[in-house]
Parts: C-alpha cells; sequence; structure tokens
C-alpha cells in the first residue's frame, strides 16, 4: 500500500482528538433538560434521564398525560389538587414516566438526573425501582411537605440526593452549523 501511516496522519486535518465540550454530569442534565421540552404544561417543564454505571442512559422521562390521555382533553392549570380540573390528579411526572419507559429490565443502582427535585410519590418510585443516587438542578420548593416526605423517605432508603450545579449554564444544540459543513 502506497499510505504509510505516518503519511496518512500528517495529512489529516486534526492530528490529536478533540476534547468534549461537557462532562458527563452535564450531558445527562441535558438529555433531562432536552426532554422536558416536550411537556405541554404551561408553567413547569420538567425533565428525567435515569443512566447505569457504564454512563449509558436506559430511561427518559418528562411531565405529561398518561398514554392515551390526549393533551387537549385534560386541565392543564393550577387549581388545587381537591379541584376535578386540576391537572396535578392527571399529569405524570418526569420521574414516572422515565422509569416506566426505561429501556432496561432492571434499573438498580442507577442514577437518575431531574430537573427538578423529585415530589414524595416520584421518590417512592425511585425507591422501589431501585435508583440509588438522585442528582437535580432546581429544589423549587424545599418547604413543602412532599418535599420533605421524599428526602425523609430517601435518607431512610439509603438513596443519595445532590443539587447539581451545571459546569456549562448553557448547551447549545444548533442543526444548522455542524462540524461536517466544512
Amino acid at each position: 500500500m502506497e499510505y504509510q501511516m505516518t503519511g496518512w496522519f500528517h495529512k489529516c486535518r486534526h492530528s490529536s482528538k478533540r476534547t468534549p465540550d461537557i462532562d458527563w454530569h452535564d450531558y445527562f442534565m441535558a438529555i433531562a433538560f432536552l426532554s422536558a421540552k416536550r411537556s405541554k404544561n404551561p408553567t413547569v417543564q420538567v425533565g428525567a434521564c435515569i443512566v447505569n454505571n457504564d454512563n449509558r442512559i436506559v430511561g427518559i422521562g418528562y411531565n405529561g398525560m398518561p398514554n392515551g390521555c390526549k393533551d387537549s382533553q385534560f386541565p392543564w392549570n393550577d387549581l388545587p389538587r381537591t379541584d376535578i380540573n386540576s391537572k396535578y390528579l392527571y399529569v405524570c411526572h418526569a420521574e414516572m414516566n422515565a422509569v416506566m419507559n426505561k429501556y432496561s429490565s432492571d434499573i438498580k443502582g442507577c442514577t437518575i438526573y431531574a430537573s427538578l427535585f423529585p415530589c414524595n410519590e416520584c421518590a417512592k418510585i425511585i425507591i422501589q425501582s431501585g435508583i440509588k443516587n438522585v442528582i437535580y438542578v432546581y429544589d423549587k420548593y424545599p418547604e413543602k411537605v412532599e418535599m420533605i416526605a421524599a428526602k425523609r423517605m430517601f435518607d431512610a432508603a439509603g438513596v443519595i440526593y445532590r443539587q447539581y450545579i451545571p459546569k456549562n449554564k448553557k448547551i447549545e444544540i444548533n442543526f444548522i452549523e455542524t462540524n461536517w459543513t466544512n
């Protein structure tokens, strides 16, 4: 063959590998935030991403209506939970959807990345599924009994939870300008 490895290597445009712009935590949290963009909720869009110990995504979810329930047929308002027309009676949370729509039969020992700290109902699902780590960005309602109960259950079950401060405050996805066009 006419080309030697060194000859070919020197003809390459770049001689060293590219360093990723984002680390694993920012990557998985960005997936959770991108997933939240699918939510029809007009006030709070939440996303979740479940990752196994091999850094493989095994589940993704966002807050939305249950399968088979059309978004247009159910309320999206913030009425109290005691009102039949309250969205809170119908919406499935992102964490629940990520667990229920998982791509793996077993998610024991996994980590869930969530844009918002999980409520008590989601904490129960997280604990029952065997997830051992919860990483979130916002703890929007720390004084609410639902969040206090979630933390109490996580502590009792040995689920580690921590707030994550992203290294990148903004990650842009540009479908037009890519390295492929250079």
